[in-house]
Formats: C-alpha cells, structure tokens, sequence
C-alpha cells in the first residue's frame, strides 16, 4: 500500500518542480519579439549592407566621372588650339592657295585635324543649330573645289596681278553662299558668289547642289592703282559712263551664271562645335573653317528622313 502511494506521488512531484523552475523545457516559451528579431535580423542586414555599397558606388562613379569628363574637355580644347597654330605656322590661307605649303606642314595639319575629329562633341552635326552662320575657310586638301580653283588662278596669273584674298560661307536656311574674295594688281577688287542648296542625308552626310554663280562688278581702288594704269582706267570708265543704260546696268549688277543644280557633291560632317566646322568630300578630302559670325536664329536644320 505504501508502494503504490510513492508511485502516486513521483509524477506529482515532478510536476511541481517543473513549474517552479521558470528554465524547464516545458514552461519556456520564447517571446515573440526575439523570434521576430532572431528571423529578420540577417536579411535586414543584407538589405542594409547592399544600399551602403550602392551609395558608395554612386558616389565613386560621380567623382571618378567629373575628372574624366574634364580631361576630356581640356584634351579637345588643346587639340583645337594645336591646329589654329598649325595653320599660322603653315603660312596660313595665302600659303595655301599660292603652293607654298610644304609637304611637311601637310602632313602636320592633317595629323592634327584627325586627332580633333576624333573629340567630336556635336554627335549630330547635319542638324545642330551650329551648322548655321558664317565660316571663314582655312584649309583646303590637295582634291579640295575651292583649292583646284585658286591653283588655276595663280597659275594663270602672277601674284602681282591676281591674288586670292580669302573665301568664307555665310549657311542659313538650308542654302549656303560661298564667296571668293580676288584682287586683281592690288587695286582693283571683285567677288564671286557660288549659291549652293544643302540638304540633310543622315546625322553627318550632306548633299550640295549648285544653284548659280555671280561674278560680280568689280570695285575700283583709285589710291591703289598704278600711275601707269590711271590713263587705261580712265578711259574705261568713259567707255562703261557711254553704253547704254540697260548694259550699262548688266555690267554694273554683275555676271551671274544660272547652275541648276547641274553639279552636285556629297560630303560628310566630321567635327563641329561653336568655333570650328570640319568637312570631308566623298574622297575623305578636309576642309577647315573657323567661325565668322554666330547664326542669326538657334532654331536647327530640319530633320532628316531616313
């Protein structure tokens, strides 16, 4: 009988000390906050962890891209200071037009207009409102229009009786007026304007088509004209004083040569930015121009169609 008692009260006594031992597996229940804690610490962590880095990331591209950025920029404006100075140093546009440019400063120029071509900022030329104003030209290539041209005037002529002063192109609109300064025995001036209409081919490539060409009168300089030449000039202006009047007034307009469209070139926009415009014909020969005057409107060219 005893035994069974002691039996009895074994459980109980278990039970008993259980409860008052608050570490007992079976009256330990864990809160709820620390199980939240213990399951979302590690991913909160990552999340944390991952926007640091890409904060730092942002940070280092920004301040490893304004540097690059700058480089860049003084890199192109050095290029651009280094052939203007080719240029000068090559005898500039007389130089040019007269031969006297040597092989050397050829390859000189040349080298220095690719390594700026190679900075191009404008990636879109053709339709960049810069395209428009007037250019002043400062390099022809060996197959350039403008140079063969001015090769047979000085050859025809001796520099003494005709020279070329200078050519520039004023472009608006989709048409440009190319005009040649000549100057014949340091006294006696004209002009010649070629018209061409421009139209857009792509993003670099434009096409040129001849419009008209105007001789025009040419003005007379009187405190530059030879004492040998005033008796000869004299009696010209007597005879222009006795035409007729419809003549008279054909000679004084000038001699204008309708072209319509008959002669056409294709060229391709290598480089342009506010101060220099560089083209290449279809035979990769350049043409340097440097800005005269900045466009009237920055409204751009009209878009091409592809």
């Amino acid at each position: 009988m005893a035994s069974v008692q002691l039996q009895a009260s074994i459980p109980a006594a278990i039970s008993a000390i259980r409860t008052r031992n608050p570490y007992s597996s079976a009256s330990f229940t864990p809160s709820p906050p620390l199980v939240s804690f213990a399951a979302k610490s590690p991913e909160t962590h990552r999340k944390r962890v991952g926007r640091r880095f890409a904060c730092r990331a942002m940070v280092q591209q920004a301040v490893q891209g304004a540097p690059a950025a700058y480089a860049k920029e003084m890199e192109r404006l050095s290029a651009k200071e280094s052939l203007l100075l080719a240029f000068k140093d090559s005898g500039g546009f007389e130089a040019l037009v007269t031969g006297k440019t040597t092989e050397m400063q050829r390859i000189d120029v040349n080298e220095r207009i690719t390594g700026l071509e190679r900075l191009n900022p404008t990636p879109r030329p053709t339709t960049s409102p810069f395209l428009e104003g007037r250019w002043n030209f400062e390099w022809f290539g060996s197959g350039s229009p403008g140079l063969f041209a001015a090769r047979i005037l000085f050859e025809r002529f001796p520099s003494t009786l005709a020279n070329l002063s200078k050519m520039d192109v004023a472009i608006k609109d989709g048409y440009a007026k190319i005009t040649a300064n000549l100057k014949l025995l340091n006294s006696i001036e004209s002009k010649f304007i070629l018209s061409t209409r421009l139209s857009v081919e792509g993003p670099l490539r434009m096409k040129e088509e001849y419009v008209e060409g105007i001789l025009e009168s040419p003005t007379v300089i009187e405190e530059t004209v030879p004492e040998q030449l005033k008796g000869a000039l004299g009696q010209a202006v007597n005879t222009m004083q006795q035409m007729p009047v419809p003549i008279r007034d054909v000679i004084s307009s000038g001699l204008t040569i309708p072209l319509n469209g008959a002669f056409q070139r294709l060229f391709m926009i290598s480089y342009l930015d506010e101060e220099i415009l560089i083209i290449r014909d279809t035979a990769g020969v350049p043409e340097v121009l440097t800005r005269l005057s900045a466009p009237l409107s920055a409204e751009p060219i009209a878009e091409y169609e592809s």
